[in-house]
């Protein structure tokens, strides 16, 4: 398919509009000085005076030779008004266009051109190729001069466009799109052709329509759809983390030293369902690392290849600019992805929320992140403060020994400090907590005939048996069947009292303190502390006391130790295989991999465009990002279990969090955004240049975290949701949507000046009751959330089964909403726009890109059942 450049005109009284517009022709073998992006729009030409009848005539000037080369004639047809006049050029894709080419178009009245004469030449006008690139607008302003070229008569506005390439099978001349083009990297801004945005964005395909305003202007739209890097460098780095993550895990419990058997059989739990991720999630990287070298894309038919389960099917940044006749650009983005699913697993027992919904959980009791973290810690110092307090206590012995007081008094200072530290580390209300549930019945008696991994069979036993409720062995603590919850409180106090015994007896060897008749108030645990200190040796009177020390301590140690063991493995299970089966858990990431990759690209975009609003900045951190998912799945089926999963999947991205961070260059992998933490807190980090990360409010600069907060609202729109409505049933899809409308009410209300967002508590309420209206294939509820989440700076996600045909029917819908509600496009013209973008826009190369056919994959019969709007224009399916 050749690619060809078209000279548009539109002519009105004094006021002619030029466009020249083409599409890219890049061949990887192609001179680097060729011109390959022929991207050309003339537009707003106004001469001095305008005929009724006009011709133009484009010439192509060779500034090495000096040659000028005609390259046509062309008279301006009336357009749909009196007084506007339109006509079509083309430059085909062999034409040879450099960037030191110059274009010249001369302006005639109507008449021939070959007898040129005072009278009938209105003007020229030239630039160059170079000039159109460098421009920082994406277009520039040409004058147009008299013959001698002293005198300007008018303006001509160039901008830069791409035409589609021909083909055999046009529409009808009564069907096609007016000024319908492509675009390159080389034809956007400086802003679109950025070193962020070059980061995040590849393989862009766009297409540039005109359609007329109520008021008789007419809008420029670009339509961009673009592949991410995302697709692939998410998902790798996700599995690296989890990987280390399950790796840390298995060195943890295998830290634990020697546990009673039924502990150490789920300790073998753990390790078996960590290894077996581990392997898999090897395996897959390996495989990544090969295919992300080559592609930015997973197609709708490898969704369900094996090594791909990670990465999103069909992940594309679809954008519109629309220009209005005297502004510049605005942009909207949805980011367009195959719903979030594990299809390789496929959907026979369900999806995620239905398989979750029947693990079985190894105990009542889960801890935090947060808490095995501070467990761990707690370990570490008793580990360590034990031996100081025991070799202190040896040396306070020694010194005893030599009745040298100062040495005793030195040692006795050590020890004090030490133990002090040590009984400070011990009152955690973790620990006491910890025992409590060791000892509690829904521990004890958990999994009573459970058979793990290394083989033990766990029968059921009494609470007040040793050993179950017991982790460590030979750890001389019992598991009462009433456990006195004051047990853990009286432990670290007897160490604190041991102490305090023996500072009293050291000053009494010094002759500090006169023997007192009681002093059974200083020691409760021990007698000994009422001893004499008469002619006995200082060593005979602190030996005792010591001892009784190091007993307490021993009892602490063995208690806090036993607590913090429990934690540490109970918080592995709850993250291992409290989850389910390691098969469930790896669907989960997955699906939890694709939603991710959508989310980050989205945000990204998002942030990248409002970085010079700062009230949108202090939304971000004050209230977080709203992400809104919109799903056409049906409620029949498969889809049931891929909404299942997308459900799931969605949820889970409330504990994602984003952070802005300082580039280091510029360079494309620097400013690629990392990912972060562990399953549950993961952080995802967005680099910025340095002189854009400047300006950002100090708020972001210090770190605050952004936090994400999904809603998923989902409408089957085909043939089997109208089945799944008479036949079956649509409960998961209303408890969906219920849910997520209180979710996005809730977000509204946090943000900082919610009643100065014009008619967003309207459009809420408006939400809330097309959500409990029974009413079939709602797709209100699909816009009402979507101008709700436009309205608060969200992200918007659209997605089907594979993002192919049901989205794109959305998503072209959704811009032709945009452009009549807020630039005024004609409602005459509505129709013909929506029918032109799903035509000739840019998911028909979707779909082909896809499945090597430029057609959407409805029936006649199918689209019976669709509602209207989601209706594709004869010839574009099939």
């Amino acid at each position: 398919m050749e690619a060809q450049v078209e000279l548009n005109l539109v002519l009105k009284h004094h006021h002619c509009t030029f466009q020249l517009v083409g599409q890219t022709h890049t061949h990887t073998h192609t001179h680097t000085q060729s011109y390959l992006s022929h991207s050309l729009s003339l537009s707003e030409c106004r001469p001095v005076s305008a005929a009724a009848g006009v011709q133009i005539q484009v010439c192509v000037i060779d500034t090495h030779t000096h040659t000028v080369r005609k390259h046509c004639y062309c008279k301006l047809d009336k357009g749909p008004d009196e007084s506007v006049f339109v006509t079509s050029v083309c430059f085909h894709g062999d034409y040879p266009l450099y960037h030191q080419t110059r274009i010249k178009v001369t302006v005639y009245r109507t008449g021939e051109p070959t007898t040129h004469n005072a009278t009938s030449f209105l003007g020229f006008a030239s630039f160059s190729i170079r000039d159109l690139l460098r421009s920082k607008e994406p277009h520039i302003s040409v004058s147009l001069r008299t013959v001698d070229g002293m005198n300007e008569v008018g303006e001509v506005k160039v901008s830069r466009l791409q035409m589609e390439g021909e083909s055999d099978d046009k529409p009808p001349p009564e069907h096609k799109c007016p000024a319908l083009c492509d675009s390159l990297h080389s034809s956007i801004h400086d802003r679109e052709n950025s070193p962020m945005m070059r980061a995040v964005l590849c393989a862009q395909v766009c297409k540039v329509y005109r359609f007329q305003t109520e008021d008789q202007r007419w809008l420029l739209v670009r339509e961009q759809l673009s592949e991410t890097p995302l697709s692939f460098s998410l998902p790798k780095q996700l599995l690296s983390v989890l990987i280390q993550e399950h790796t840390n895990r298995i060195q943890e419990v295998r830290e634990l030293g020697d546990l009673s058997p039924h502990w150490d059989g789920l300790r073998h739990d753990v390790i078996n369902h960590c290894n077996h991720l581990i392997g898999c999630y090897q395996e897959t990287l390996a495989e990544l690392d090969k295919l992300s070298v080559l592609s930015c894309f997973k197609s709708s038919s490898s969704k369900s290849d094996r090594h791909l389960q990670f990465v999103p099917t069909n992940l594309h940044s679809q954008r519109m600019e629309v220009t209005n006749p005297g502004s510049s650009g605005v942009w909207y983005e949805v980011i367009t992805f195959g719903a979030p699913a594990d299809h390789h697993q496929a959907f026979k027992h369900g999806g995620l929320k239905r398989l979750l919904s029947k693990r079985c959980r190894h105990s009542s009791v889960s801890y935090s992140e947060d808490e095995s973290s501070r467990a761990r810690e707690l370990l570490g110092s008793v580990a360590q403060l034990q031996p100081l307090i025991f070799g202190l206590a040896e040396e306070l012995l020694s010194a005893s020994l030599e009745v040298n007081a100062a040495r005793l008094q030195q040692a006795l200072d050590g020890l004090s400090e030490q133990t002090e530290q040590f009984v400070h580390a011990l009152k955690e209300e973790l620990v006491k907590r910890a025992l409590l549930a060791i000892h509690s019945p829904s521990v004890t008696n958990a999994n009573s005939s459970h058979v793990h991994s290394n083989g033990l069979l766990c029968e059921s036993s009494p609470s007040g048996q040793d050993g179950q409720a017991s982790l460590c062995v030979n750890d001389g603590v019992r598991c009462d069947a009433a456990y006195d919850e004051e047990e853990w409180d009286r432990a670290w106090a007897n160490v604190a009292k041991s102490l305090n015994c023996i500072v009293a007896m050291v000053d009494r060897l010094q002759g500090r303190e006169e023997p007192s008749g009681d002093t059974s108030s200083h020691n409760t645990a021990s007698p000994s502390c009422s001893s004499s200190s008469s002619s006995s040796s200082w060593q005979e009177q602190l030996l005792p006391l010591v001892v009784t020390l190091r007993d307490c301590v021993r009892e602490a140690v063995a208690k806090a130790r036993d607590a913090m063991t429990f934690v540490i493995l109970q918080g592995a299970v709850a993250l291992t295989v409290d989850l389910g089966p390691a098969q469930v858990v790896q669907r989960r990431h997955a699906v939890f991999s694709q939603a991710l990759s959508a989310l980050v690209c989205g945000f990204v975009l998002k942030l990248y465009g409002g970085l010079e609003d700062p009230d949108f900045l202090q939304q971000l951190y004050s209230a977080g990002v709203l992400a809104q998912f919109e799903g056409l799945l049906s409620t029949y089926g498969d889809e049931v279990g891929m909404l299942e999963d997308m459900e799931v999947g969605v949820a889970d991205l409330t504990k994602v969090a984003f952070t802005v961070t300082e580039a280091k260059t510029e360079e494309p992998d620097d400013l690629l955004p990392t990912l972060s933490g562990t399953w549950g807190s993961f952080v995802i980090e967005v680099p910025l240049p340095p002189e854009t990360f400047r300006l950002l409010p100090q708020e972001l600069k210090d770190g605050r975290l952004i936090r994400v907060h999904p809603v998923l609202f989902n409408i089957g729109i085909n043939q089997q949701q109208s089945l799944a409505e008479r036949f079956g049933d649509s409960s998961l899809q209303e408890r969906v949507n219920q849910l997520s409308c209180e979710r996005l009410k809730d977000y509204c209300n946090k943000l900082p000046d919610m009643a100065g967002i014009q008619s967003l508590s309207d459009l809420l309420s408006s939400l809330d009751r097309c959500v409990e209206a029974k009413k079939r294939k709602n797709v209100e509820v699909l816009w009402i959330a979507a101008m709700v989440c436009r309205k608060v700076n969200g992200v918007r996600l659209t997605s089907c089964k594979s993002a192919k045909d049901r989205t794109a029917m959305s998503v072209t819908l959704e811009q032709c909403v945009l452009l009549r509600e807020r630039h005024t496009l004609s409602q005459q013209h509505f129709s013909t726009a929506l029918d032109c973008m799903r035509r000739d826009g840019c998911r028909l190369d979707n779909v082909q890109k896809n499945v090597g056919n430029r057609k959407f994959a409805f029936s006649s019969v199918q689209l019976l059942t669709f509602p209207k709007l989601y209706r594709p224009p004869d010839g574009s399916y099939g």
